[in-house]
């Protein structure tokens, strides 16, 4: 037993070794990146095709020239003129040009086209970035956004500069009919001082008739004086060289066609006490009388704006409140439009 023993100790290990055949090996995962390949190819093929279909072909050279590197040459000329024969990136025929791109249907735009500007051949991005673009910048001068100052016609300037030019005319329509309208009240002073002048029975009566040109309009006074007075002492009729000179002076008030009010005055001195009459009322009895002598000489009864009486409230020589002169009939042919500053002088003595 000891003997058998020692030999299988001493003999050689068996080794079983079995074929498993040619052409079932491990082929790896090669066909699985060739497959991932194939597959992109195919998804960019067909996105390729979509955006072919999709741009129209000024978009598509804008976008390749966007692409397209910068090309030293591109600023400069050489050879036949140009680049490469006279065809660069950015040239109508380039070398991106349009002999290898599909005529492709425009798509209809969902927008009006007066609202964007449409880049003519030959400027493809360009063009919506030039003035007056689709994307130029609505800041800038004469853009959307841009101050209505700068806009030119129709900006605020323009309005502003037209308003000014209409006040400035209306400013110098209202000079000159306002000098016209002076022109015309200083011509019928000198009339009524001609009339007066002219005729032998009223010459004497001259000093009793002032007349001047006031910042409200033309105004006529008949005055009494320490020898001469145009009414009774008391009396609201007027004598006869009242009348006289109301008579010579309506129709030239008539021809201005212009308001006329009519104010009596008196002197300070008092009436009676116990009379039944006073200053107030004596005043302007002698205004109204007036104003009947003119409208039967010839001013029209719709011209007549006021009559009234002033007592002895304005004086014509304050300092003296009893002077004669005091006792007054003032006329006044009023402005119809505003008049120049200060008083023309224009009394008949």
């Amino acid at each position: 037993m000891s003997k058998g023993k020692g030999k299988d100790k001493d003999a050689a290990p068996i080794v079983i070794r079995r074929d498993e055949g040619e052409g079932h090996g491990h082929h790896g995962g090669a066909w699985k990146v060739a497959y991932a390949d194939f597959v992109t190819a195919m998804m960019a093929f067909f996105l390729l095709m979509w955006l072919l279909n999709a741009t129209t072909e000024e978009q598509r050279l804008g976008i390749a020239n966007y692409f397209a590197e910068a090309n030293i040459f591109g600023s400069g000329n050489s050879g036949m003129g140009r680049p490469f024969g006279g065809a660069d990136m950015t040239h109508d025929d380039s070398l991106v040009g349009r002999a290898g791109t599909p005529t492709v249907p425009q798509v209809p735009r969902s927008f009006p086209p007066d609202q964007v500007d449409v880049p003519d051949e030959g400027e493809p991005h360009q063009a919506q970035f030039a003035e007056g673009g689709a994307f130029a910048n609505p800041y800038a001068e004469g853009g959307r956004f841009a101050d209505p100052r700068t806009r030119g016609e129709g900006g605020l300037d323009a309005t502003e500069g037209e308003a000014a030019r209409q006040a400035q005319a209306e400013r110098e329509r209202a000079e000159a009919e306002a000098e016209a309208e002076a022109r015309a009240l200083e011509a019928a002073a000198e009339a009524i001082k001609a009339e007066v002048a002219a005729d032998p029975a009223l010459a004497a009566l001259a000093r009793h008739l002032a007349v001047d040109v006031t910042p409200e309009g033309l105004r006529l006074q008949l005055l009494d004086s320490e020898n001469r007075a145009m009414f009774a002492l008391g009396s609201a009729q007027p004598n006869e060289a009242a009348r006289a000179l109301l008579a010579k002076v309506a129709p030239i008030l008539a021809r201005l066609d212009k308001p006329v009010t009519i104010a009596g005055h008196t002197d300070a001195a008092p009436f009676r006490p116990g009379s039944a009459q006073s200053n107030w009322d004596l005043s302007a009895e002698r205004a109204n009388a007036a104003r009947r002598v003119l409208q039967e000489a010839g001013l029209p009864e719709r011209l007549v704006q006021s009559v009234s009486g002033r007592a002895d409230r304005e004086p014509l020589l304050p300092a003296d409140p009893r002077a004669p002169a005091n006792r007054r009939i003032a006329i006044f042919v009023q402005r119809t439009v505003p008049g120049p500053q200060g008083v023309t002088a224009a009394a008949v003595n």
